[in-house]
């Protein structure tokens, strides 16, 4: 949707971004210093997001892996925000509720919808009130855009967020909960210069 805004329009809100301080990560019930490994064979952390992933290829969610997670982990969640997006409050790509401890990766095109509270793990609901990947879809000049992906390993006391969460929802179950993160950011944007192989080209998917 927001590809189709003209090019200077991009340019101009370049500063209007949700702001890294508002992704879930930084919140002060969620916050902890403990750490998952988390990666993508698809992409490096800080790298950019290959456009299969984004609304400009195929839109499937891209493949995450992890390392061992602490003891007393009962579950994990997966929170993916855009930290760049021209709105007050970072957009909101996934949500997964109830990864098993041992489950070690998610495949690449796994963040799809699955009924109402039926899978299991549970996928939840994107911004726009939908379950499933939400494929990146930033304004044309807007520059980069962060897309945050957030591995939280939960203990025993994390509350229910119901059927069918969305990020408020997951919030508020994690709250005081989280035994370690995890921390990955691609990259995505369209109209800027990106770096492929040391040479200049043009970004446009």
């Amino acid at each position: 949707m927001l590809e189709h805004l003209p090019t200077w329009l991009g340019h101009a809100m370049r500063s209007w971004r949700a702001g890294a301080d508002k992704i879930a990560i930084a919140q002060p019930g969620l916050a902890t210093d403990a750490r998952l490994s988390l990666s993508s064979p698809a992409f490096a952390d800080g790298g950019r997001l290959p456009p299969r992933f984004t609304a400009d290829g195929e839109g499937v969610s891209p493949p995450l892996v992890w390392g061992d997670v602490p003891a007393g982990t009962t579950r994990l969640a997966l929170l993916v925000e855009d930290a760049d997006a021209p709105v007050p409050q970072p957009l909101v790509h996934a949500v997964v509720w109830g990864l098993a401890p041992d489950a070690g990766r998610l495949a690449e095109g796994d963040i799809v919808p699955d009924g109402k509270g039926t899978g299991d793990p549970d996928v939840g609901r994107n911004s726009f009130g939908r379950e499933g990947w939400l494929p990146p879809d930033p304004p044309t000049g807007h520059g980069d855009h962060r897309y945050v992906f957030q591995l939280f390993a939960l203990g025993a006391g994390a509350g229910d967020p119901g059927d069918d969460p969305n990020r408020s929802a997951l919030v508020k179950a994690m709250d005081g909960h989280v035994l370690a993160v995890g921390l990955l950011i691609g990259l995505y944007s369209r109209g800027e210069p990106a770096v492929v192989a040391g040479v200049g080209v043009l970004a446009t998917g």
